[in-house]
């Protein structure tokens, strides 16, 4: 899932300057699995903005609401009649969700109420790590299942660098070394000698670097 929390308060307040009436707006997928911008994080988040607005003598109107997801023009679309009532809209959602409010009401100002952090899975209650960094082409099947491009400090394809010891990466004893991870995992697994097996280089232009990505699939286009 799209890990993300919640931007400070003083962050949000700054964005929101002048405003005298914002929609916030929730997101029931990912943000709302993490705790940082489901129906509850709304409801919290307009009573700060609330009470911090009414002790600076600046009442600010807050109308919340929490669509499905913010990722859909289904949903999105569910707004076309309101978005021009409100001074701006505040959204919960991952940037996804901001980017596409931006792109579907052009005249309406739209602020991020979170900072996304990465796609990752939750490892208990409260804690939230990354596993994946969407680079577009994917190497797991040579690397037992465990990403060293989201899990490697340096992003390194060839094999754990000379900073890590005893298991643990250099940046810090509490990260693993993905690497001795990779090795110990295709050891189990009596699967070695793929770390043996030379790959082309990594096509990193279905990452960032080759610009904005999409994907189009013309037998689900209508």
């Amino acid at each position: 899932m799209i890990v993300g929390e919640r931007k400070p308060i003083q962050e949000i307040v700054g964005m929101l300057k002048g405003m005298k009436k914002v929609l916030i707006l929730g997101c029931g997928g990912c943000v709302s699995v993490c705790s940082a911008g489901g129906e509850k994080e709304v409801e919290i988040l307009a009573s700060i903005l609330r009470i911090d607005r009414k002790k600076g003598g600046e009442p600010i109107e807050t109308i919340e609401k929490t669509l499905p997801r913010q990722c859909d023009t289904e949903y999105l679309e569910g707004l076309k009649d309101e978005a021009g009532n409100y001074d701006a809209i505040l959204s919960m959602a991952c940037g996804v969700g901001v980017n596409y409010l931006a792109d579907m009401y052009p005249t309406t100002l739209v602020f991020p109420a979170l900072n996304t952090s990465f796609m990752g899975v939750s490892e208990e209650q409260g804690v939230w790590s990354e596993r994946c960094a969407g680079c577009g082409d994917c190497v797991l099947d040579r690397t037992g299942g465990l990403c060293p491009i989201a899990r490697c400090s340096k992003r390194l394809l060839n094999g754990p660098c000379g900073g890590s010891q005893n298991g643990k990466c250099e940046i810090s004893p509490n990260v693993a070394c993905v690497w001795q991870l990779i090795y110990d995992r295709l050891k189990g697994l009596n699967q070695l000698e793929k770390l043996k097996e030379i790959f082309p280089v990594k096509d990193w232009s279905t990452s960032l670097h080759g610009g904005p990505r999409k994907i189009v699939r013309e037998d689900l286009k209508l």
